[in-house]
């Protein structure tokens, strides 16, 4: 298999305003930049698993859950919380009080634990003004309390409970809906999601029961809460006194006509997206033009659809959608093109084909988009790879398997 270019599978080269693809056909290392952008700091998963904070224009790769890491894409967004990380600074109702300098995600020192005398309905919160929909989420480990709960006071008041103790949601009422994810060692990132007409303040309540405010004495740990517009949440925006916006990753321009042909190959990568919320997103091999007469094209869509994109001198060659169990998970893909032989392979299985294709010209340019500054990928690439020609069945298959 004639695979000229290669982009992460555990080899990640990236620096300031730059990240590598590479060809190394013949044992001739060449190394193929993709231009990356990203105008603020932002932070990311790192090898030891700790929350780390990079640089403007510094690519970055996620380790979460995954050895080999994955290049991190996200839109630009902003944590409204001024005190993300310093729960001193939020109002407590009751018997509620935080202590600061305790052990958290990664091993660092900045958690706080956050206690109730046992009356009920203690709680901590902060006021603030947003509408639209949101995304409230906090990190949280289990003390001699097992549950915490998220709570938006304003219009239909969303309320969901997580459970400490076993890493799984408890009641969704008022609207709220919620998720909750291993950060390893008993942290979980809790999540809560609503449409809000009249927000006034966001609240966490401990307990030691499910669809219970308070009631019980005892504590939980609690570090990095985040209020951010949007149905999911992203990676952890700090702030230390007022709001912080953390600005769009943009990948674009990799690989050029020596590695890329236009009459055949195929189009592979490992990836997953950050959320199944409605918008197409795309990775594109393009001919470098505004208008995209050239293209072959990988979409995210609604509904958890993956679909093939395929033009020739402005003429749609290949479309059609596949849907995934949860686009969210990391799928292995290849889009295979040539001459009246075109196919979308998913996890080891042809499930698209066409039969009457031109293929596109001057192919030269591999974009996380459209091709054309729009439809920006968000989500997290593990392996992307360009074959210069077009695979067997067998090999698709191969490539594909998970």
């Amino acid at each position: 298999m004639a695979n000229t270019l290669k982009f992460g599978n555990g080899e990640w080269y990236g620096k300031k305003d730059t990240i590598l693809a590479y060809n190394d056909e013949n044992s001739n290392y060449k190394p193929l930049p993709f231009n990356f952008e990203r105008d603020s700091k932002a932070t990311v998963v790192n090898k030891d698993g700790l929350i780390e904070v990079v640089g403007a224009g510094m690519p970055r790769i996620d380790y979460k859950d995954n050895t080999k890491g994955g290049l991190l894409l996200e839109p630009s967004k902003t944590n409204s919380l001024p005190y993300s990380a310093n729960f001193s600074t939020w109002s407590a109702t009751g018997g509620a009080s935080v202590v600061g300098n305790k052990l958290g995600v990664g091993g660092g020192s900045d958690a706080f634990e956050f206690f109730s005398d046992g009356t009920a309905n203690t709680r901590l919160y902060y006021s603030l003004s947003n509408t639209g929909e949101l995304s409230f989420s906090v990190f949280a480990k289990k003390n001699t309390l097992d549950y915490i709960a998220l709570y938006g006071n304003g219009g239909a008041n969303p309320r969901v409970w997580f459970n400490l103790a076993n890493g799984t949601l408890g009641n969704q009422e008022g609207a709220g809906t919620g998720s909750i994810e291993s950060y390893g060692n008993g942290w979980y990132r809790c999540t809560m999601n609503w449409t809000s007409a009249s927000l006034v303040n966001v609240r966490i309540y401990n307990s030691n029961e499910n669809d219970v405010f308070g009631g019980t004495a005892g504590s939980v740990f609690m570090q990095y809460a985040q209020l951010e517009a949007g149905s999911y949440a992203t990676s952890y925006i700090p702030t230390s006194g007022s709001a912080v916006t953390r600005l769009a990753d943009v990948c674009n321009n990799g690989g050029n006509e020596q590695v890329i042909n236009s009459t055949e190959g195929v189009l592979y990568a490992e990836i997953a997206a950050l959320a199944n919320d409605g918008t197409s997103r795309r990775i594109s091999i393009s001919a470098g033009n505004t208008n995209n007469n050239n293209l072959v094209s990988l979409i995210y869509g609604t509904s958890n659809k993956i679909s093939p994109s395929i033009y020739s001198n402005g003429a749609f060659q290949m479309g059609g959608d596949y849907t995934l169990s949860d686009q969210t998970q990391k799928i292995k893909v290849a889009l295979k093109y040539s001459l009246n032989d075109a196919a979308l392979w998913v996890s080891g299985i042809e499930v698209l084909t066409d039969n009457i294709v031109t293929t596109p010209i001057g192919l030269d340019q591999i974009k996380f988009e459209y091709g054309n500054g729009s439809n920006d990928f968000y989500g997290k690439c593990k392996d992307l790879r360009v074959y210069n020609t077009a695979l067997t069945d067998q090999e698709l298959a191969a490539l594909t398997q998970v």
